[in-house]
């Protein structure tokens, strides 16, 4: 980690010199010359043929007969005969058509810009040094022989003396031929912070510290893991991390509107964290969060899953509503993107455009509703939100060109899934129960509505029996007796239409007429209603009238009252209201049952596309899923993934180094292993975590050192990487270590400006666009789009924001004050502070260092007269103590939070 930019440089210097070699510029033998074409190839060449051929002339489509993905195809040429000459580059073809400013450029206009200069350089470098062509470059006679498209295969880990973990085994070959001897093990109170951060999310407590550096035993760090996994705080842990990959995201929208996701999301959110805790099989979470609609209809906990898909609503365009569901589900679970589809042919993969629109076609009839929760009756201020099939027979257009106004009527596409992946894909249509199509029927919704409609009659009796002692004809009394009717008799309405709903959907059908009487009834209470609201309209019309009447004489109007209607306005009312009253009483003449359902209706039947979907994603037989899986729970645990690019496992990912471990955890967590519990993640934390190479020394000084020169990037694992901390973890590990971590758990989303001074958990708070908190957005929070993998960027602002930020400020006086409590001597202070804060003792170099800045800061803030104020900056919530040595003690708290194992896991 801290070699990379020296080794870029060195990377960068040497390409430099075998261009300018290989074009004349320096000298060189023959041999030398060959061994730094075969560098450029690899390390130019091939990523740049790449990005402008493979897409045409690829393992997948050969226009004109001619392959560029692998060097040896581009010297058997085209159809027309040799593209490059060896040794001849001014001569060759491809040299001729990459620098043609005709319509015969390569790539053509429009499907890719054209080489660079340097790109130009380096080609034609390469093909006058004879265009070598490494002699162990894979070549594929068919796409579907990729690795990515076979099955997982389990191999047995080799037999490696004092190694008996499988993970380690595996390692230990490749390391072997590579010549690379493992770093010793981590320091125990660096494993145990490294360990629990990444389980929990929290720094280890001092007694924790304390009791596993006192503990001796062979099992003492497996307790130390099994302890963690069965802590609570590792589903909110492993929540967020999963939640970057499958995009969640709060709702967003101006104002109230809601734009994208939807309100109440965090139901799902909540659904992540229960389900982790609880060890649910990863292929059962992916199940629900598709169709949990069609697999579980009366399930509420289930349904809450279905989030994942419920946050691709899209209120402005249903396309990319869609497209959204296609690229994301594809991305998140099979790890590949089949949006490269939308417009053409896939360019790298067997995926041609027409199985983008057949697996969109699974999606094309889901929609997205609010269902009602109990104690509410307002879905916008509660409510679960989740996805139902709504319009199942609107057929599935290929778009031409990717172009929605473009599309090709003539050839409806039925649902599919990429043929290149194999597998069943069988589509069922799922009859639902009735708490699936009527979800209202259920005893909750009918007790609120009541209870809603009973206090709204009750707080009009208490109203009206204010009012008893006044005239008959006073207007206040009026209005208020006709409230009282009116409540009365929506009230009775809504008991009768109840009534009739239970009788028809739960009873076998209305029988001693309560329909008629539901439809009898709420005939009357529109009467008593449009009643009200006549007499109403002719009050606030003759108070208007009056009102214009009563004008000064000098014609000066005063401002009129906001919304204020004028007597026109109000005249067009109350015409409105009257004749509304004489369409109720016309209505009640009629005899009929027809009355208005309290219980919302949807669809009986669902298309089962989606459930049909989640089998084939999570069957043995997908070649991915697994694998997937693995490589974002090894990249959490190792800093870097298996497959570099967490979201393309397709013919551009270039086979794994460590393709037998990526299969053998593929395997073990698709079967459970000795546990039995097949897609356990806790299974696959616990086997990752007690692997000697998970605790390993980050430091390259605790190895050989020639293993930096062999393996510099760490590819093969042979120390454990330091990583730095995610915003999240940065804010919870301050509020943990200062002790004032509001542990609560679940509930809805908290505002995201809430952050400085509502002490909960980071991913209990709104994210969405334009609604995250300032302090993880500077550490590289999510991004609600699109986060596969997070970035670690070093900024300025970061250092800014913890030791600025009112946050810190209020945290470090805080914990001072705490340990200043039981701690009066300098050195006993210190060394807790470390603990909590670092989660290590301090070393004597460090002790000597905070005595000498305390005392320092203890003299300089006694003399506050030759002190400077600083304007500006947030308030901290807790102010600085006008105690000189515990003022002091305050800033060297807020310095061991800027200190960088304050955000780093080594």
């Amino acid at each position: 980690m801290f070699h990379r930019e020296p080794r870029l440089r060195q990377a960068r210097l040497s390409l430099t010199a075998a261009v300018a070699m290989l074009c004349g510029a320096l000298p060189a033998t023959s041999t030398s010359r060959l061994a730094a074409a075969d560098d450029l190839y690899e390390a130019r060449i091939k990523p740049l043929l790449k990005e402008k051929c493979f897409g045409c002339h690829g393992a997948v489509k050969q226009e004109a007969g001619l392959r560029t993905d692998a060097a040896r195809l581009i010297h058997q040429g085209s159809e027309s005969g040799p593209v490059i000459i060896a040794g001849k580059a001014a001569e060759s073809a491809l040299i001729r058509r990459v620098t043609s400013t005709g319509d015969d450029r390569m790539p053509p206009e429009g499907e890719g810009e054209p080489l660079t200069s340097e790109d130009l350089q380096a080609l034609k470098a390469w093909i006058d040094a004879g265009a070598p062509a490494p002699e162990d470059e894979e070549v594929l006679t068919d796409p579907r022989q990729h690795w990515t498209y076979q099955r997982p295969r389990r191999v047995e880990p080799p037999e490696v003396a004092g190694l008996d973990h499988p993970v380690d085994a595996l390692l230990a070959t490749r390391q072997a031929q590579k010549g690379l001897i493992p770093a010793r093990p981590a320091d125990r109170a660096l494993l145990l912070r490294r360990v629990t951060f990444d389980l929990i999310g929290l720094p280890p407590t001092p007694e924790e510290i304390s009791e596993f550096l006192a503990d001796e035993s062979p099992e003492a760090y497996r307790r130390v893991v099994d302890r963690l996994l069965d802590s609570p705080h590792y589903g909110e842990r492993w929540g967020r991390h999963w939640m970057d990959v499958w995009r969640y995201s709060d709702w967003d929208g101006y104002k109230a509107e809601v734009r994208n996701s939807q309100k109440h999301i965090w139901h799902w959110r909540d659904w992540i964290i229960e389900s982790l805790n609880a060890d649910k099989g990863y292929d059962q979470m992916i199940r629900e969060m598709l169709a949990a609609d069609e697999l579980a209809p009366g399930d509420r906990d289930a349904l809450r899953a279905t989030g994942f898909l419920v946050r691709n609503y899209n209120k402005a365009n249903r396309n990319m509503w869609l497209d959204n569901a296609v690229e994301h589900t594809s991305k998140a679970f099979l790890g590949i993107s089949l949006a490269c589809a939308r417009c053409h042919d896939h360019k790298y993969d067997p995926i041609p455009q027409q199985e983008y629109y057949t697996f969109r076609a699974i999606f094309q009839p889901y929609s997205v509703r609010t269902d009602r929760v109990p104690g509410e009756t307002d879905i916008v201020k509660a409510g679960l939100p989740r996805v139902y099939d709504d319009k199942l027979d609107t057929p599935t257009w290929l778009f031409k060109r990717g172009n929605e106004k473009d599309l090709d009527k003539e050839h409806p596409l039925q649902p599919g899934v990429p043929a290149a992946l194999g597998g069943e894909f069988r589509i069922e249509p799922v009859e639902l129960p009735l708490a699936g199509w009527i979800p209202d029927l259920q005893d909750f919704v009918e007790q609120d509505d009541l209870a809603a409609a009973g206090s709204a009659l009750d707080a009009s009796l208490a109203a009206a029996s204010k009012l008893r002692d006044a005239p008959a004809e006073d207007p206040k009394r009026l209005v208020a007796d006709l409230k009282v009717a009116a409540d009365r008799a929506t009230l009775e309405s809504l008991k009768a239409r109840w009534a009739a709903d239970r009788a028809k959907h739960l009873e076998g059908g209305c029988g001693a007429g309560e329909d008629v009487t539901a439809a009898q009834l709420e005939r009357e209470a529109a009467i008593a209603t449009a009643e009200l609201e006549v007499v109403q309209k002719q009050q606030a019309l003759a108070a208007a009238v009056k009102k214009a009447e009563q004008a000064p004489a000098d014609g000066k109007k005063k401002p009129a009252a906001k919304n204020a209607a004028t007597p026109a306005k109000l005249t067009e009312q109350l015409a409105a209201a009257r004749k509304k009253l004489d369409e109720a009483r016309l209505d009640l003449e009629k005899a009929d049952g027809a009355y208005t359902p309290v219980a919302k209706q949807y669809g009986r039947v669902s298309s089962g596309r989606r459930t049909a979907l989640a089998k084939w994603i999570t069957a043995p037989e997908n070649p991915l899923t697994a694998r997937v899986a693995v490589n974002q729970i090894w990249m959490r645990h190792f800093g870097t993934p298996l497959v570099s690019n967490v979201v393309d496992f397709g013919l551009n990912a270039p086979k794994p180094e460590q393709l037998e471990l990526l299969d053998w955890l593929a395997v073990e967590l698709m079967t459970g292993g000795a546990t039995g519990r097949p897609w356990s993640m806790k299974h696959l934390h616990r086997l990752v975590v007690t692997s000697q190479a998970y605790q390993r020394s980050s430091n390259p000084d605790d190895a050989p050192a020639a293993n930096l020169a062999i393996d510099p990037e760490n590819r093969l694992y042979w120390r454990a990487n330091i990583r730095r901390l995610e915003g999240e973890g940065v804010r919870d590990a301050v509020l943990a270590a200062a002790g004032t971590l509001d542990r609560t758990f679940s509930g809805p989303d908290l505002p995201f400006g809430d952050g400085e001074n509502v002490l909960r958990r980071s991913l209990y708070f709104q994210t969405a666009y334009e609604k995250q908190m300032l302090m993880l957005t500077l550490f590289d929070a999510a991004n609600p789009a699109d986060c596969y993998r997070r970035t670690e960027s070093i900024i300025p602002q970061q250092a800014l924001a913890l030791s600025n930020s009112s946050l810190l400020s209020t945290q470090s006086r805080k914990l001072a004050g705490r340990l200043s409590a039981t701690h009066e001597n300098d050195e006993e202070f210190v060394k807790e502070a470390f603990l909590r804060i670092l989660s290590r003792h301090a070393t004597s170099p460090e002790l000597d260092a905070c005595r000498e800045f305390l005392a320092g800061q203890q003299k300089l803030l006694s003399e506050p007269t030759g002190l400077t104020s600083i304007a500006g900056g947030a308030k901290p919530g807790t102010p600085p103590s006008d105690d000189a040595r515990q003022r002091a003690r305050e800033n060297l708290i807020l310095a061991l939070f800027n200190h960088n194992d304050c955000v780093t896991v080594r």
